[in-house]
């Protein structure tokens, strides 16, 4: 009974805090009252089980409910950094972001804070030894026996709540605002973390299953090179934002005009999360159709590759490879690409220090690993799978150039105010992304064969600051696709743009979706300008 007394306190104050802390979740959850019966017992059981397995092996109860009211404290200031950048709170898959913050800091720790990531392990070490210092362990005030015994049932208590509730606990809707806000944190990590597990075990059927084997041969001379571009962060600002400068794309634009398809693209993330519109491109399988694996179907292509894309154009004869300039490792992608079929994985190790550009390896030197690779044919056409990184965040640890501001925001006052500095960081590597598609074109034209471009933005950037000034883009990304063959302004030497089978007669402009495209429709139309329809 006096170990019963000494650990009921922490026990009840611990409980209280956790729901405390939920409140500092922004968006806000409903109150625990307003949750219903079965996400409050899970809440309960999950305190329980936490509290009894802290405690037991901490031995010392109050250290456990500051262990373990920090743990939480830690995700919900990743849930709220997430939900201000991504739009997106913290889910149950996210949990093993926290070993890729470990092995790649530069894309996480910046966007939590490095100061506050400092303050908070240099306040966790004082704080443990603090507790084991002052707090005397509860083993040798209550005996061995006692104290297990005690603890143990405290965590089965809340593990048989847990087990009794969990089949009661609404199936997540799979938008995690929506979810965070009607379960609350403990139970809509419970209920993506039972949604994953729960998943079925194969794929879903992707739509180049009935096309592999149909699609039909033709002679390898008369196969275009292809290159696909997933362009970092990309997309077209002018509209959304009337003070940067209107001629910051020329390359994109002269592209749009020359254009066999073009559009907009709805991708399936915000700000980061590529492989979400990744997957839905080469795939084309919409990620509602991965379930809970959708917010990263690589998970699940890891261990089982689907048809896709790429089989595409390795069953017709080509040539595939993928070029990355960042480990292959992150996102699983070496394990990944293979399984798609891929012949190469070019990744960071394929370039030198020396083509950086800002933080990352810059567009200019993946587009000349484009040329070299367009140069060094086998006799095979080529399809060049690229995911450039040069505009990927955070832009913040990086300072805007007064000398730029002329090609990016020429009204600009210098020093720019907060909400434009990484504006103007973003802008600037957008020059040099539409520098690249200009040089990929060349690389294209230089060819004895054909070719065709296709080139699309996974996500919008991540501009907090900005989008609170001049409001938030819709979440769309230009796309675009192109040929040597359809070309308007001379560049090409092939044959003219009318012979394209979206052209319209007697226009000199090529028709633009009016709809955004979703993104798993993109690899589709690429496969059927390529074999169905022919570019000419």
């Amino acid at each position: 009974m006096a170990a019963l007394s000494v650990i009921s306190l922490p026990l009840l104050l611990g409980g209280l805090g956790t729901l405390l802390i939920e409140y500092l979740l922004r968006p806000q959850p409903l109150s625990p009252w307003r949750r219903g019966i079965a996400p409050g017992l899970i809440h309960l059981g999950s305190w329980l089980l936490l509290f009894g397995l802290f405690t037991l092996f901490l031995q010392r109860p109050w250290f456990a409910v500051v262990f373990i009211l920090s743990l939480q404290l830690v995700i919900v200031q990743s849930s709220n950094t997430k939900s201000r950048t991504l739009n997106e709170p913290f889910i149950c898959h996210d949990f093993e972001y926290f070993w890729d913050a470990i092995k790649h800091p530069r894309l996480y720790v910046p966007f939590f804070g490095i100061g506050l990531a400092i303050a908070a392990s240099s306040a966790g070490a004082v704080a443990i030894g603090a507790f084991l210092f002052w707090e005397p362990s509860l083993m040798t005030q209550t005996g061995v026996t006692h104290f297990i015994t005690l603890t143990l049932s405290i965590a089965i208590t809340g593990a048989l709540i847990l087990a009794g509730t969990w089949r009661a606990l609404p199936p997540p809707s799979l938008a995690p605002r929506q979810d965070m806000h009607q379960l609350g944190l403990f139970s809509s990590l419970w209920a993506y973390g039972i949604a994953l597990f729960s998943a079925p075990s194969t794929p879903p059927l992707s739509p180049f299953t009935q096309r592999l084997n149909r699609q039909g041969q033709a002679a390898d001379s008369q196969l275009p090179n292809v290159v696909m571009v997933q362009s970092e962060s990309f997309m077209d600002p002018r509209a959304w934002c009337a003070e940067i400068n209107p001629q910051l794309l020329p390359h994109f634009d002269a592209t749009c005009q020359q254009a066999v398809q073009r559009g907009q693209l709805k991708v399936p993330a915000w700000g980061a999360n590529t492989v979400r519109t990744e997957a839905a491109v080469l795939t084309g399988i919409a990620p509602e159709a991965w379930g809970a694996c959708q917010f990263n179907p690589y998970r699940r292509l890891a261990r089982q590759s689907v048809a896709n894309l790429v089989q595409i154009f390795q069953q017709a004869g080509y040539r595939c490879i993928c070029v990355h300039p960042y480990p292959a490792s992150f996102y699983l992608r070496d394990q990944v690409m293979p399984k798609m079929g891929f012949d190469q994985f070019l990744d960071i190790d394929a370039f030198e220090g020396a083509d950086k550009a800002g933080q990352y390896i810059g567009d200019a030197a993946v587009a000349r690993k484009v040329g070299r690779l367009l140069k060094d044919d086998d006799n095979r056409p080529l399809f060049i799978f690229t995911i450039t990184m040069e505009n990927h965040g955070p832009l913040h640890l990086e300072s805007p150039s007064r000398s730029t501001l002329g090609e990016t925001l020429p009204a600009a006052p210098w020093p720019l105010s907060g909400h434009q500095r990484d504006l103007a960081v973003y802008l600037n590597h957008l020059r040099q992304a539409d520098d690249m598609l200009g040089s990929v074109k060349r690389h294209l034209q230089s060819s004895t064969r054909s070719g065709v471009l296709c080139w699309y933005g996974d996500h919008v950037p991540i501009l907090p600051d900005a989008y609170r000034v001049y409001g938030a883009p819709d979440g769309t990304t230009p796309y675009v696709i192109w040929s040597t063959q359809n070309t308007l302004d001379g560049e090409s030497h092939h044959s003219p743009a009318a012979s394209s089978p979206l052209f319209k007669e007697g226009s000199q402009e090529r028709p633009e979706l009016k709809t955004a495209l979703p993104a798993e429709e993109l690899g589709i139309q690429l496969f059927k300008q390529v074999f169905e329809r022919g570019i000419k």
